[in-house]
């Protein structure tokens, strides 16, 4: 995996997105809201959860620049949020940038 704090620091979205998605880190409940965004029955680690985001988060990205009528931006809101909870559990250590 590479760092996902790069990844995020690499990601560029719409504002309005972003900032949908700092209101909803309030209510984000992490055994709740990653297991129905998962579909999974156990929580998984922060890491998992945030390869599995990352992936997720592209393809709904790549469906809303397509123009694809299936994009649901309450979902991807919903992808963005858990991305930004999960990344508060990893430690937080210096990092060496390249």
């Amino acid at each position: 995996m590479t760092d996902p704090f790069i990844c995020i620091k690499a990601l560029r979205r719409p504002r309005i997105l972003v900032r949908a998605a700092r209101f909803g880190l309030v209510d984000y409940n992490r055994d709740r809201d990653l297991k129905k965004l998962m579909k999974t029955t156990a929580t998984p680690s922060p890491t998992k959860a945030i390869d599995d985001l990352l992936q997720e988060e592209a393809r709904l990205e790549n469906t809303r620049t397509s123009g694809d009528a299936s994009y649901s931006i309450a979902h991807h809101v919903e992808v963005l949020i858990a991305l930004m909870s999960e990344l508060r559990l990893l430690p937080q250590g210096p990092r060496e940038v390249q």
